[in-house]
């Protein structure tokens, strides 16, 4: 669960947007006006046999929503995506794009709207790329993420699943979902900007490097709109600029927040384009009085013309270098770099299902690949008789070592390196997993840990994903080599988002059964 935006324009609104939430015209790549040259006929012969044409209204039921959060609309049995659009609904669309298989078009008018859609409660919904599906019920979405994780497993994996008919398959469970599904985000990474000559502070429009100027944020936890308002104050009375990307000047690009929800710490990391900050002890002296919870304000340096947040090189300016918080009755130290999952509530939740999967008794032998800083291992851990856990990037293993110590945990070992390369040299060393849990990034494992696994032949795999497209992939590798799939768990780790993870538990059948 590595993770892990964007959103397109929303439902209701008797004026033309494109997908991407800007006026009709702006979406990248798009076709209009006439064509020139051979190629352009050509473009034009083909667009010329498609049922629907550039610029034209169309009446589009909508059948379903994408991995994006666009709906699904048909139109004289061709397919058109529709930012804002709903399940259920009958639209009236225009077409602003096309391609030889499908299209998109803007919402212009919902003619029959779906009982699942609600009004959003976040006053910037439709130009904020944060989330895509506020417009829709919580329970919907539940049911939306769900559909997405079968129509995956069948789709990608060739998999059977279970239907409510009694048919065999695998077992997909409802998604699991928060009893209050706002305010769940631990981080916030705000990027910073001008206009009108002051500072602002917000997240991108979808599609774009245009930041949305934000007072709160619906999904962040509360600290995290605080800090990034009394940010914006101080900024301006020290008279402070904010990076432009067109021009590599100004020096303040993000500032990313950390807020532990059990201990009430906060960290605040101010990532600048240079070395120095004029009147650095004011800016601290500011931050500390106006946010007391604070226990960490650290430095990031990036000077590298770069869409990526964090520099290479991060100095604490005041407090200790990490705030801690808890999953469950594990202790975690967090750095202002180290990944920890964003939403605390629903990662117990997420890890309780792994740990079920898991059906530890508290002798086994369990292998963490891609453990990261130890969030997982050190939950397994509390009922395994030995956990391993592996990771190639160094730093987040010297993090997994130090949050071992800290909670007096000694039946762990971490390692770095290639999760392939290294469980074959502890099974030379005498190691057998009897369980291997594996989170991948979101593009899913390395085929060559697949190949490890299946040569290994755990008795139970535990899979958590952040990509219900991957996962189907992959489980179809496992199938394949002899394991069977018996249950999936959707977890919504993001409300109001199109992103879903699982919980997935496989178990050795032998390739003869």
């Amino acid at each position: 669960m590595k993770a892990k935006s964007s959103s397109g324009s929303r439902p209701g609104k008797h004026r033309e947007q494109s997908g991407n939430g800007k006026p009709a015209g702006n979406r990248s790549g798009q076709q209009s006006g006439r064509p020139g040259g051979a190629a352009g006929k050509a473009a034009a012969a083909w667009m010329a046999d498609l049922p629907v044409q550039i610029g034209q209204q169309y009446e589009a039921e909508i059948m379903g929503i994408s991995h994006d959060g666009e709906g699904v609309g048909r139109v004289n049995g061709f397919t058109l995506f529709v930012a804002g659009a709903l399940p259920g609904e009958r639209a009236l669309v225009r077409v602003n794009h096309l391609k030889k298989q499908y299209g998109y078009a803007a919402l212009v008018e919902v003619l029959e709207v779906s009982p699942d859609r609600v009004k959003p409660d976040c006053v910037i919904y439709e130009e904020c790329g944060g989330c895509q599906l506020q417009h829709l019920s919580y329970e919907a979405q539940l049911r939306v993420k769900r559909q997405q994780v079968v129509d995956n497993l069948v789709r990608i994996g060739k998999l059977t699943v279970a239907s409510e008919l009694g048919e065999e398959g695998i077992i997909v469970h409802p998604t699991l979902g928060m009893t209050d599904p706002w305010r769940y985000r631990n981080k916030a990474q705000v990027p910073f900007g001008e206009e009108r000559g002051g500072l602002i502070g917000g997240f991108y429009a979808q599609g774009s490097h245009r930041i949305i100027d934000m007072e709160e944020c619906l999904i962040q936890h509360e600290s995290n709109d605080e800090v990034v308002a009394r940010v914006k104050e101080i900024g301006a009375r020290l008279g402070i600029r904010a990076y432009r990307e067109e021009t590599g000047l100004g020096l303040l690009r993000h500032v990313v927040v950390k807020v532990g929800f059990r201990t009430g710490e906060l960290m605040v990391v101010l990532v600048t384009n240079g070395s120095l900050i004029p009147r650095v002890d004011e800016w601290i002296a500011g931050i500390r009085e106006a946010l007391p919870a604070v226990a960490s304000i650290c430095h990031n340096i990036n000077v590298k013309q770069t869409n990526v947040i964090f520099g290479d090189e991060t100095r604490v300016l005041w407090g200790s270098e990490v705030i801690y918080d808890y999953i469950g009755d594990v202790k975690f130290a967090i750095s202002a770099r180290s990944f920890y999952q964003v939403n605390p509530v629903q990662t117990e939740v997420l890890y309780g299902k792994a740990l079920e999967y898991a059906a530890l008794t508290g002798g086994e032998t369990v292998v963490d690949a891609y453990c990261g800083i130890g969030t997982i291992s050190l939950f397994l851990a509390q009922r395994a008789g030995q956990v391993y856990g592996v990771e190639i990037v160094e730093e987040a293993i010297a993090d997994a070592r130090k949050n071992a110590e800290l909670n007096g945990m000694t039946n762990v070992h971490f390692e770095a390196g290639p999760a392939e390369v290294v469980l074959p040299e502890w099974t030379r060393q005498g190691v057998r997993p009897d369980v291997i849990v594996v989170d991948p990034p979101r593009k899913g494992c390395d085929p060559a840990l697949l190949a490890t696994i299946l040569e290994l032949q755990p008795r139970r795999v535990v899979y958590v994903s952040c990509s219900a497209s991957t996962l189907a992939r992959d489980l179809r590798v496992l199938v394949d080599g002899g394991y069977g799939v018996a249950e999936v768990t959707p977890v919504d780790m993001f409300p109001h988002t199109v992103h879903v993870e699982c919980c997935s538990v496989l178990v050795w059948k032998g390739n003869n059964e």
